[in-house]
Parts: C-alpha cells; structure tokens; sequence
C-alpha cells in the first residue's frame, strides 16, 4: 500500500509508474513463495514439484460427494491447507490423513483444524507422498499437476487394495477410466475404483499380470 502511494502521488500511474509497481508486486511474490511455499519443494525432483493451490468449496465438496457412504482410512495427497481433509473427517471419514511437505501448509492446517474443533481428531503429517505406503488406504483425495499423475498411477496401483477409491480433482488420470464424475471445467472430479483400474490394466493388487 506504502509503495502504491508513494508511486502515485496522488495522482494517476504513468507509464513507468505502472512498470515500477510490477515490478515491485513480481519481488513481493516472489519473496512470500521463496518464503512459505518454497521449503517443501527443495527436495522434490522438479517434474515432481505441484504448487500450493487451494480448492474452491464446489471442488471440495464435489470430490466428498464421490466419497459419500464410503469407510476406512482416508488420505488427501498433497494436503494443502488441510481443507479436504478436515471435510472428509465432518462427513464421517476416519481416520482422515493429510500428507504434506510444505511446514507453513503444514502450520496452517493444524491452525484450521483447532478452529474447526477437529484438533486431535485428524492428522496432518509431514510426509513425502511417494515415499509413504499406502496399503491401508481405502479413499485417496488427489489434487495434483498433470504430470504427477503417470507415476502416481503405478505407485497406486501397486499399492491400494482392490475396495480402494481415487478422487482426483482439477486433472484426470490420463490412463484410466473413471467410475464416475461429477462437476464442469475446473470443478470437476473423477473417481476410480481400484478393481475396476485393474480389470482393465489386467493387473492384480500387487502389480503382477492377471
């Protein structure tokens, strides 16, 4: 605000007023993502790497109605600010697991789930979602960049059980058929059962051919 009015004057922007602001407004983003968002990439290859965006409410709440009725753990990839997390817990999933790198996400999460009433009662951990095992998994929340999704598919298919259901958000997997949809343009989700997965990959829960 201090920078706009000294660069004001009071009065209109010229020409290299305007160029002056962008300037600064690059450096302020730049400095706020080397500062909150940066720490959970630096060990990330960088294909890998999937900037924070936070979900819309129509995205969470399309991606928990592809949920509804649904039991076992529940896990959100890439957790984020813990909203969906925090959602599936209030729609009656447990235990509901946010995996996340970034420590400020991580901070924030915690914060919301205190305020939501929820602290102590779902978990937000600081884990590298390739590195964790997902087994005893039965819903999976994946709001994800395209190019995560071809790797996080084998991981998922070697590791899910065949009950196991994916919601992706934002991007599809591009190699599976979805079980159901719901929502247009940015607010749709895609489930896909794990059995249904692997009938068409002809592949068992472990990986192997059927």
């Amino acid at each position: 605000g201090e920078a706009v009015r000294e660069l004001s004057g009071g009065s209109q922007l010229g020409g290299w007023g305007l160029l002056e602001l962008a300037v600064a407004s690059g450096v302020a983003a730049w400095a706020t993502w080397a500062t909150l968002l940066m720490p959970g990439f630096r060990r990330v290859p960088l294909r890998l790497q999937v900037p924070f965006q936070a979900s819309g409410p129509q995205q969470v709440a399309n991606a928990l109605a592809l949920l509804r009725g649904r039991r076992g753990k529940t896990v959100d990839l890439g957790s984020g600010d813990g909203r969906l997390v925090l959602e599936a817990y209030r729609q009656g999933l447990s235990p509901a697991v946010g995996y996340e790198l970034n420590p400020w996400l991580l901070c924030l999460s915690h914060y919301r789930a205190w305020r939501a009433g929820c602290h102590g009662k779902v978990s937000f951990l600081k884990r590298d979602l390739w590195k964790v095992n997902l087994s005893d998994c039965y819903n999976v929340i994946v709001f994800l960049a395209p190019s995560v999704k071809p790797p996080l598919a084998t991981k998922l298919l070697a590791e899910l059980p065949d009950e196991a259901r994916v919601v992706a958000g934002r991007f599809p997997f591009p190699s599976w058929t979805p079980s159901s949809t719901l929502g247009q343009g940015q607010e749709q989700v895609w489930a896909y059962d794990m059995k249904e997965v692997r009938r068409a990959a002809g592949h068992s829960p472990d990986g192997s051919p059927v």
